[in-house]
């Protein structure tokens, strides 16, 4: 049983290997995660994505570390807006925690012991100077001295490491064309880098699951335009709702998705990455699933999908031929690479009418509004085709369609052609609506 749930598995993540490969990740931890440890099961999960053919761009932070560098030499820093105030003797004792949690980053990406997870993995870290900084300045009358922003991204010179499959480990610094350095925020240094290479995924590692909604409940998916709805939940977690900002900018940017994945639960990154609804909450340019027009490439989607339905009589057998026929008339909504539920359209303009038929969702998605979205869908289509009534044919699906301002019809209402195609064996009902009706 085990072994089966471990082939079936593999199997389902088989899709997401091959969509990664040769996609730039960046992912960004904080100094916590070097901390407490947690850091070198990311490691792992780190070493098995670059295995896969993903390039990594890494960001990690050292907030801890300076903290406790500040202490031992007496120092205290002030904030303003977030933002560390960062003095010439706070800079020394930045770089020298900064320096120490970047070691101990890249002495664990190294480690390559046969007893080791990481074995033959064989990471090769780089860093250098990629991030090129400018002072943040005086700001509402406050000089934030060596606390910086990032001006500009070294993006070929990544690239160039990129394409030799090296491992970009980045820190919370960046140094000035005079040759200054400067404090900047480790994840400004991940939106920089992301947005600046283009990056599929910017990916946080966060101490909150994910991002919640007003009830507390895990939200897994956002769209770009509904991140505006969850930064005015009061009781948020205060870096998340920093992550939703980020996540604002970077999407804007062209980045497709930003992941919010818990830092303390093991293999949170390969959950999230390779299962299907992954584990904390991703946040995406588009929407997750889409609507799109069928290719033939589709069909075996396609009939997986439609099969069952048509065993149990609900739809009308269609053969793999007749679907390469009428591929162009088909509409597919498609979820991380699968085929979840699709439906035809088929216009009569002489008759003003157009038909929808094989509408179809998966079992795992039902109750969930696909249908009534592939429904809107081919009624926006039939409108702009200038068509004015849309009718389907059911056998099982009557109140469905009722439901749905659609009004039980005759075979007589039906185009002459379509009447002539029409079923007396499987005796379908008859329903139409206006396409105009909401």
């Amino acid at each position: 049983m085990a072994g089966e749930s471990f082939v079936r598995h593999f199997r389902e993540s088989s899709p997401y290997i091959h969509r990664f490969r040769g996609q730039i990740f960046v992912i960004n931890f904080g100094g916590d995660a070097i901390a407490d440890g947690s850091v070198a099961g990311i490691a792992q999960d780190l070493a098995l994505l670059n295995s896969l053919g993903v390039s990594l761009v890494l960001v990690h932070g050292a907030g801890p570390q300076i903290d406790a560098a500040l202490a031992r030499h007496g120092l205290e820093s002030q904030r303003v807006g977030g933002q560390r105030i960062t003095t010439a003797a706070i800079m020394a004792a930045l770089r020298e925690a900064v320096g120490g949690a970047r070691l101990e980053v890249e002495a664990i990406l190294s480690e390559g012991r046969l007893d080791s997870p990481m074995a033959h993995a064989g990471l090769e870290v780089i860093g250098g100077n990629f991030i090129i900084a400018r002072p943040l300045g005086i700001l509402d009358g406050v000089d934030y001295q060596y606390t910086g922003a990032v001006r500009r991204v070294a993006v070929e010179t990544m690239r160039r490491h990129l394409d030799a499959d090296e491992v970009i480990l980045l820190s919370p610094v960046g140094v000035s064309p005079t040759g200054t350095l400067f404090n900047i925020r480790a994840e400004d240094v991940a939106v920089a880098a992301a947005s600046a290479l283009g990056a599929a995924k910017l990916i946080f590692y966060t101490d909150a699951p994910g991002v919640v909604d007003a009830a507390g409940q895990l939200t897994r998916q956002i769209t770009l335009s509904e991140i505006d709805g969850f930064l005015d939940i009061p009781q948020a977690d205060p870096a998340v709702l920093e992550h939703l900002h980020s996540a604002r900018r970077v999407c804007s940017a062209g980045v497709d998705r930003v992941h919010l994945i818990p830092r303390r639960v093991d293999g949170a990154l390969l959950r999230e990455l390779f299962t299907r609804d992954g584990l904390g909450t991703m946040i995406s340019r588009d929407p997750f699933e889409h609507l799109r027009g069928a290719r033939l490439e589709d069909i075996p989607g396609i009939l997986a999908l439609i099969r069952p339905m048509e065993a149990a009589g609900i739809l009308v057998r269609r053969s793999r031929e007749r679907l390469e026929q009428e591929i162009d008339r088909f509409i597919v909504m498609e979820r991380d690479g699968k085929i979840i539920a699709c439906v035809a359209l088929y216009p009569y303009p002489e008759f003003s009418m157009a038909e929808m038929a094989c509408l179809a969702v998966d079992d795992a998605y039902r109750r969930q509004g696909r249908g009534e979205a592939l429904l809107e869908y081919c009624l926006l289509q039939a409108r702009q085709q200038g068509l004015r009534r849309l009718f389907v044919l059911s056998t099982q699906s009557s109140h469905w369609f009722l439901e749905r301002a659609f009004q039980r019809a005759d075979i007589s209402d039906l185009p002459m052609p379509r009447q002539a195609l029409y079923n007396l064996q499987r005796r379908s009902a008859v329903f139409i609506r206006s396409v105009d009706e909401t």
